[in-house]
């Protein structure tokens, strides 16, 4: 019998789980160390090139498809150099990742956790900086955009899922007196592949970590607009204790990842955040591949959103005002949360259209690293900043939308788009459809009266569900919105903006094409990753076939 068991409140002692809270968010005020540290890991930075291989069977690899990646708000400064991996690099990661799959899964879950939590505790103190830093220069962020993602939202990640992880080895049958019952939670039998955005740090530290915490292989394809940070996050969890083969860090073509992983006969599983084109294409290769795979893959992807803000008549402008602002524009637009529509009725809409310009004119957009008091700097690339710059311009041409404030494009320097405000009279305007994923926000001014038919018109414009907030004072309204509302939100506000969910606060995703919605900074995410094995033991001899009624 183990040492622990002999009684039962003991063991449960031994087998509690550990106690964590959110990071607390620091201020970076003037004068403060958290400042200083920051603005060297800044300076380090300036000019420098940092060389980022393939790293695959715990070795350093490079191939001759050699990339860059650009700061977003100076593109002659190259951050990364890095290369992609091809098939056949691919095909071995794979094995490399399958090599060590069984020695990984057979540790104990408290062992792999302390991994995390260590890797955590390297975020949150020595390693911050370097790594806001590099979130900062190489994804465009500004100061608090890359605090609250690159440290508290990965440290958050880290510690929670361990504590989930913890908690759900404790959760265990009933047992009977003639036998014993136990669930063991088996990692899934081959490699999980996981793909990840540029918008967040975190994302992709989640969408390696949370499998491998579980007892998965991963072959981990960072996003080519995030090499710098990924790589980085990659190496505290190798410093950590990540044994070299769990994860293998494959930065590759998109296509030919895809391609190499889903035709794999080991493959079991995709953490996917991206574009909804990238994860159809995805799921189609998995069905039409069904016949090799020993199991059938999981399949986890959050996409994107249109994101809406109702305004009732009896909201708080300035909560209104500020909470748009923000969420519209913060990051410039670039988070699967961003609020790009707004319902404001027409009684508000002077004021709260008085407001939203003035504050607007107020908006600073620059370089983040060397001015703090920049809102938000370049979008990510050239072929967002293409994109977004097509949508002002049908703004300009459509005859049902207007341009109330902003629009400017210039590339020469970084991919800057000056945050823009746009009304539109017809509601079905493919701009209020569409995700644009950039800092443009759109308003539709609808008839007071008419409130309940804005309702089922934010419900039905677009195919997305993942976040939306409503702004009201009166509770019957917010119950109604509630309830009309329920399947247009993953994540919905009450008198809140529509971005900035939190690990185990807010767990986040949505439906409909937003996604799988397994709510990763919840609870129930890491289940997706696990296999469970049920055992009953028994300790009674059965010394007859036959049942008593048959005598």
């Amino acid at each position: 019998q183990h040492p622990f068991c002999s009684s039962p409140r003991r063991r449960w002692q031994h087998r509690s789980a550990i106690e964590v809270t959110n990071e607390p968010i620091l201020e970076f005020k003037p004068g403060s160390p958290e400042r200083a540290a920051l603005q060297k890991a800044l300076a380090d930075l300036k000019g420098k090139t940092e060389a980022i291989p393939c790293v695959i069977g715990g070795e350093e690899v490079w191939t001759p498809t050699v990339r860059y990646q650009l700061s977003p708000f100076n593109h002659a400064h190259k951050v990364a150099k890095y290369c992609y991996a091809d098939k056949e690099l691919i095909n071995k990661a794979i094995n490399a990742a399958l090599a060590a799959r069984k020695e990984w899964d057979l540790k104990p879950v408290q062992d792999r956790a302390q991994i995390f939590l260590k890797a955590a505790d390297m975020l949150s103190g020595p390693r911050r900086a370097e790594l806001l830093a590099k979130t900062m220069i190489g994804q465009g962020k500004t100061v608090i955009q890359a605090e609250i993602d690159a440290a508290a939202e990965l440290i958050d990640f880290f510690r929670f899922n361990a504590k989930y992880a913890l908690e759900l080895e404790n959760s265990q049958p009933i047992s009977v007196d003639v036998s014993t019952n136990s669930m063991v939670y088996r990692g899934l039998e081959g490699f999980v592949a996981a793909v990840s955005p540029f918008n967040f740090t975190a994302i992709g530290g989640n969408l390696a970590g949370a499998p491998a915490l579980m007892g998965n292989v991963v072959l981990w394809k960072p996003s080519d607009t995030a090499l710098l940070s990924s790589y980085a996050v990659y190496k505290i969890l190798l410093e950590a204790g990540l044994p070299p083969n769990v994860v293998q860090f494959v930065p590759a073509d998109g296509p030919v990842f895809g391609d190499t992983v889903t035709s794999s006969e080991h493959f079991c599983g995709l953490n996917f955040t991206g574009s909804v084109p990238t994860f159809k294409r995805l799921w189609k290769q998995v069905s039409e591949n069904l016949d090799r795979y020993r199991n059938f893959p999981r399949l986890a992807g959050e996409c994107g959103g249109k994101n809406f803000h109702l305004v009732h008549s009896s909201a708080d402008v300035a909560s209104v005002v500020n909470g748009t602002l923000r969420s519209a524009f913060e990051y410039g637009g670039q988070k699967c949360s961003a609020c790009s529509r707004l319902y404001a009725p027409d009684s508000l809409w002077p004021q709260i259209k008085e407001k939203l310009l003035e504050e607007h004119g107020k908006i600073k957009v620059g370089d983040p690293a060397q001015d703090f008091g920049t809102f938000f700097s370049a979008v990510i690339d050239d072929k967002s900043f293409a994109r977004i710059k097509k949508w002002i311009e049908h703004a300009k041409k459509s005859s049902n939308l207007t341009i109330l404030a902003g629009g400017g494009c210039d590339d020469s320097v970084g991919y800057f788009i000056e945050p823009c405000i746009v009304e539109s009279k017809d509601p079905q305007d493919p701009i209020m459809k569409e995700e644009i994923f950039g800092p443009v926000l759109t308003v539709y001014v609808y008839p007071e009266k008419r409130y309940k038919e804005v309702l089922e018109l934010i419900d039905t414009t677009t195919p997305y569900g993942l976040t939306g907030a409503v702004f009201a004072q009166e509770k019957r309204i917010i119950d109604e919105a509630r309830n009309l509302l329920r399947n247009a939100a993953g994540n919905f506000y009450i008198n809140d903006k529509s971005t900035g969910a939190v690990v185990a606060q807010q767990p986040f995703g949505g439906s409909r094409i937003s996604g799988t919605n397994d709510k990763p900074g919840g609870p129930h995410y890491i289940l997706r990753w696990t296999s469970p094995q049920a055992i009953k033991e028994t300790h009674v001899p059965l010394t007859d076939w036959r049942y008593a009624y048959m005598q």
